[in-house]
């Protein structure tokens, strides 16, 4: 029945299956730390990478947003749902799963055998980064690394923010590279913690514009010091959300690459035996009316090519002018 909706992401999860939604979106699974999606743009769908989980085992096989998964343990994903096609990425910890991965650059196609651990997505870090500055006090930058939108990540921004904060941080940068979405409502509470007013995304459906979601000034830590955001082709769905809003408030400068263009929405319905379903309701745009599915959002500049993913690497390219990947803060802001 679903399947006749010819929608991708609208899906009926056995029991079994459910149990692994609900536990990738607390912040704990057992699997490679792979998000990933079907690109249909092609002749054929392909599982596509979204993100690598920074630090499990794909991420330090070196697979990186926009490979091909082609086979998980010999099976084709080519008509494989997407979430078959998770539950055969996940299984118990320190077992096997063998991968070919068809890499994004190069087109070579490679066999990996990675293991399974559990995965503990634990959805921020943060450094403070200081610069010294010749006759002057060092300037202080609070770099945030937001992985997800799980349950945890809310709170967790907002402790960031505060610790950075009370260290004396006077700008920031939220880094949401390889960040391939979760929970809609995540994205809506840490954008009102950005902003001071303003729309922050409109939902739509074939009716038009269904609901909008809007800053009041309720929930804010930081609205006034100067905020970069960092975006990729892994950058997905919530993040995207966040990003869009962030941008056309003109609250933030986004830099990197065109995101990778998730725009609809679902919503995930437990049934009464345990099973489930996710259904796709409607699409969002951004406050410039911008429908960013299989779009994206486009940043305002791109973002230096040595730039690490690594929080205390990233810190290190700021403070050091002698690194080769050395980015001063006007990179930024």
């Amino acid at each position: 029945m679903v399947m006749t909706l010819e929608d991708p992401f609208t899906r009926f999860f056995e029991p079994e299956q459910f149990n692994v939604v609900r536990s990738g979106k607390k912040g704990d699974v057992t699997g490679v730390g792979l998000e990933v999606g079907f690109d249909a743009s092609g002749a054929n769908a392909n599982l596509v990478v979204i993100a690598p989980v920074i630090g499990g085992p794909a991420d330090r096989a070196g697979i990186v947003p926009g490979d091909i998964i082609s086979e998980i343990d010999g099976i084709q994903t080519a008509g494989l749902g997407l979430y078959e096609a998770a539950q055969r990425l996940q299984g118990p910890e320190n077992s096997d799963v063998k991968l070919t991965v068809v890499k994004k650059q190069s087109g070579i196609t490679n066999s990996l055998v990675l293991v399974r651990e559990r995965i503990r997505i634990n959805p921020v870090s943060w450094r403070l980064c200081e610069i010294e500055q010749e006759g002057k006090d060092p300037a202080r930058i609070g770099y945030i690394r937001l992985s997800t939108f799980n349950e945890n990540a809310s709170r967790s921004i907002k402790a960031a923010v505060k610790s950075l904060k009370d260290s004396g941080a006077k700008s920031f940068i939220l880094d949401m590279r390889n960040n391939g979405g979760g929970l809609f409502p995540a994205g809506i509470q840490i954008a009102r913690m950005w902003l001071e007013k303003g729309t922050i995304v409109y939902i739509t459906d074939a009716l038009g514009v269904r609901d909008i979601y809007e800053a009041d000034g309720t929930g804010t830590i930081s609205t006034e010091e100067p905020l970069a955001v960092l975006v990729n082709k892994g950058t997905a769905s919530a993040s995207e959300i966040l990003a869009g809003a962030l941008k056309d408030n003109k609250r933030a400068t986004i830099l990197g690459e065109r995101t990778f263009g998730k725009g609809k929405i679902q919503s995930v319905f437990e049934l009464s035996d345990g099973s489930g379903m996710a259904v796709t309701i409607a699409r969002y745009e951004t406050p410039a009316h911008i429908d960013i599915d299989k779009v994206g959002i486009t940043p305002d500049r791109p973002l230096p090519s040595l730039a690490p993913l690594d929080e205390d690497e990233f810190c290190r390219c700021i403070i050091d002018s002698s690194l080769p990947c050395h980015m001063p803060p006007s990179t930024f802001f």
